[in-house]
């Protein structure tokens, strides 16, 4: 009996970022691998393996008429961790071929930082330094001015997905009153984790400490527009810590330029921001090169995510671990992959 065919077209990533030795170990173990890394798998080598393919890893294009070839297929992973718009997920589901995203590894780093990063805002950490090292640091009260503690304060997290799941457990000592704007999340699963539904208003006006973990969809690009970004308390800070393109990048900014609150952001428009984008001069904005993902105990997670959900697919079981493209929303999402062309 032939081995289950597994091609792996994993760039931007390789097997070595996602795959510690036992990891690779089992992925070895499940079937013929056909590797392809140094650049996406080409054309006539996806042609000639379709036919007898069970499970594709990476976010290899797949039309409908590159998928009606690949009889065998069971499962797409695209360890990228974004829903692509380059598979036809219409014939996917009525094919019962699962598409997954190991998208829950970074959900740990991410919230890790920005733990770090609210901290630092709140008490103005990275300031003081940059203060020390030019001789104008300020001691005791006098060098907090503006500053204060996490402990017992308002938080508004907007979306309530893997990343502010994953904070919320980091944040839980601190005992904040944490507020939660998720349309997507039923006020059933916010009473569950022990925190309070609201809308957005209420979460821009009244919370102190705001972060944005939400995804990019279609009906959310660009909604914390400058007058909702205007709502928001001049002692409060803000964390942008998902995509970009859920605010009015422009006007989140200005705000801060302007003095209005002090925020952070790990994500751009364009990533490399440009080297004299106005934003690198900006004070009171925290700057991370949308980095806080990109640790490699993250990476290998996604390794283990992808070949854990692969061992039950091949066993004729259904995959627990990855998160499931879903009919009902998985065209909604608009996250911008990583340029593989």
């Amino acid at each position: 009996m032939a081995r289950p065919l597994i091609l792996v077209d994993p760039l931007p990533r390789t097997l070595d970022l996602l795959c510690e030795p036992d990891t690779r170990a089992r992925l070895e173990a499940l079937g013929e691998l056909v590797i392809h890394e140094s650049s996406p798998m080409p054309n006539e080598m996806i042609e000639r393996y379709l036919p007898n393919v069970s499970i594709i890893m990476g976010q290899t294009k797949l039309p409908r008429e590159r998928l009606m070839r690949a009889k065998k297929l069971r499962a797409i992973i695209n360890v990228e961790t974004n829903f692509t718009d380059a598979i036809d997920y219409d014939y996917c589901f009525a094919n019962g071929i699962h598409v997954l995203t190991p998208g829950s590894a970074f959900a740990d780093v991410v919230a890790e930082s920005a733990l770090g990063m609210a901290i630092d805002l709140a008490r103005g950490i990275t300031r003081a330094d940059r203060d020390f090292r030019a001789g104008r640091e300020a001691y005791g009260l006098d060098g907090n001015v503006g500053a204060f503690s996490l402990f017992g304060e308002t938080m508004g997290l907007i979306g309530f997905g893997d990343l502010a799941r994953a904070f919320l457990k980091l944040v839980a000592p601190f005992a904040c009153d944490i507020s939660v704007y998720d349309p997507w999340v039923p006020d059933y699963v916010l009473d569950k984790h022990g925190v309070k539904p609201a809308g957005l208003t209420d979460i821009l006006k009244g919370c102190r400490i705001i972060l944005v973990f939400a995804g990019v969809t279609s009906e959310n690009q660009g909604f914390l527009d400058r007058e909702k970004l205007s709502l928001i308390r001049p002692d409060a800070i803000f964390l942008l810590m998902s995509r970009a393109a859920v605010v009015d990048f422009p006007a989140f900014v200005d705000l801060v330029k302007q003095g209005r609150f002090r925020a952070a952001t790990d994500v751009f428009p364009i990533e490399p921001a440009a080297k004299d984008d106005p934003v690198r001069k900006v004070e009171g904005m925290l700057l991370s090169a949308h980095r806080t993902g990109g640790m490699p105990s993250a990476l290998f997670d996604i390794g283990r995510q992808a070949v854990a959900d692969a061992e039950l697919i091949l066993k004729g079981l259904p995959p627990v671990v990855c998160r499931k493209a879903l009919p009902e929303t998985v065209k909604r999402f608009r996250s911008k992959p990583v340029d593989i062309t």
